[in-house]
């Protein structure tokens, strides 16, 4: 029987609470019975994200290096094998098999290194820009649009705007509330990964990178350079002129993923402005209070006002 790490137990039970204990107990019964649906043999240390356990393993037969994946149930999770089944391997890891009632697939296997870990700021950019035009393929039926959340969006962002203590100047909160009704509610029938992060592309062996983890939405590829600025604003602030470097990343990444300069400037600054929000209300996952916590809010009003400069 495979072994949970208790790293990912811990965790899963301070987020989750009895439902995630409950799963826990299932788990390894729910991974011994996929390995032997699947012909497969563990293959290697188990491994973990945030919400589930990777298992190395070779499939009988044709000896293919794969992964087990077996997820918490969670809606954020429904639409991971149909993402990764309408790209069929193109910028994507394969699918090789699908449980969707257990929440499980059987994936390529790649390599534990991830595009996080170059150092060469352009490259990372570039890297995920090229990632993003190939995933932008036509989306499949059955996929959250994510133009429907268009309105919650706004929503939200005029709760907190009203509702939360900050310092935000009005025309950038309006300048995210125009993204939202201008952008939001008109964008394509387009297949985006929805949490493009370098981090979530990995090097491979078919291909040098390959993404992962992918939420699997229907939108505007230009949404997901927004989430890749915000997760590489932390990266730039050993920069000397941080408007600059901002600016420089937005550039690299429309460029190679083929997308305009300015719609991707816009989502980025939503994604800030929705970021210096979310901080005050619940914290960040690496900051959940306390002075770091206080200096990330300020840090994303700040990208929030940088990013309104359209070069």
């Amino acid at each position: 029987m495979v072994g949970i790490p208790e790293a990912f137990a811990r965790s899963t039970v301070e987020r989750e609470g009895d439902p995630g204990a409950a799963w826990l107990a299932e788990l390894p019964g729910i991974v011994d019975e996929l390995l032997a649906r699947w012909g497969c043999v563990p293959d290697g240390e188990v491994m973990h994200g945030g919400v589930g356990v990777v298992v190395p393993v070779r499939r009988r037969g044709d000896e293919v290096d794969a992964v087990l994946k077996v997820s918490f149930p969670h809606p954020g999770n429904v639409h991971e094998p149909d993402a990764f089944a309408a790209w069929g391997g193109r910028g994507a890891v394969r699918l090789y098999e699908r449980e969707d009632e257990r929440f499980a697939m059987l994936l390529e296997r790649v390599q534990a290194s991830t595009l996080a870990e170059v150092e060469d700021g352009d490259e990372v950019v570039t890297v995920a820009g090229r990632i993003n035009r190939r995933l932008a393929v036509p989306a499949p039926p059955g996929l959250p649009r994510l133009r429907e959340r268009a309105g919650s969006w706004e929503e939200q962002l005029r709760k907190d705007a009203e509702e939360l203590p900050h310092t935000l100047p009005r025309h950038v909160v309006d300048a995210a509330v125009a993204t939202v009704r201008e952008l939001g509610s008109v964008q394509p029938d387009v297949l985006i990964h929805g949490d493009l992060h370098p981090r979530n592309i990995l090097r491979a062996h078919r291909e040098p990178w390959l993404a992962v983890d992918p939420k699997g939405h229907a939108g505007d590829p230009a949404y997901d350079g927004g989430t890749l600025l915000k997760s590489r604003a932390l990266a730039l602030l050993e920069a000397d002129d941080l408007r600059k470097a901002l600016h420089r990343t937005l550039d690299v990444f429309a460029e190679a993923a083929e997308l305009d300069r300015e719609r991707t400037r816009r989502w980025a600054q939503f994604h800030a402005v929705q970021a210096a929000f979310w901080g005050r209300r619940h914290g960040f996952r690496i900051a959940r209070g306390g002075p770091r916590l206080d200096w990330l809010v300020e840090f994303a009003d700040r990208l929030s006002e940088l990013l309104m400069e359209p070069s």
